[in-house]
């Protein structure tokens, strides 16, 4: 099935996180779409768009934890990476569980985050894919 460019959506309260990883990831050849918070993700993402996926700043309150749980019932087709400044513990486990592609701490790699984000959207095109076929 042919899809269009690929959409990695950013989720971080820091702008100049936001900012870099727009770039980075349109480098890469990716579109981008940054948002300052869960509540702004949710009410401005699509419910579908192709191929994609969502990295995920996790707060330590842990609100991205819980979107990214939401998102493994709700959105299969939405691959979630995870990222975070903190130590998150018992928290990294759950996730993991629950499906997340990646768990990277910041500062990040550059190329283990691009390496996630490119395994993140494959994972959705097969998704994609076999919800196609259905």
């Amino acid at each position: 099935m042919s899809y269009a460019s690929p959409i990695v959506f950013v989720v971080d309260d820091d702008v100049s996180v936001r900012e870099s990883l727009e770039l980075l990831i349109e480098s890469a050849g990716w579109q981008a779409q940054t948002f300052a918070s869960t509540q702004e993700f949710l009410a401005h993402s699509p419910d579908e768009a192709g191929p994609s996926c969502l990295v995920l700043d996790v707060n330590p309150d842990l609100t991205g934890l819980e979107l990214q749980q939401s998102l493994a019932l709700d959105r299969r087709d939405l691959p979630v990476i995870l990222i975070s400044g903190n130590d998150v513990g018992e928290a990294t486990v759950r996730a993991m569980k629950a499906g997340v592609v990646a768990f990277l701490m910041k500062p990040l790699d550059a190329d283990a985050l691009l390496r996630a984000i490119e395994h993140a959207i494959g994972r959705s095109r097969a998704t994609l894919d076999r919800e196609g076929d259905e």
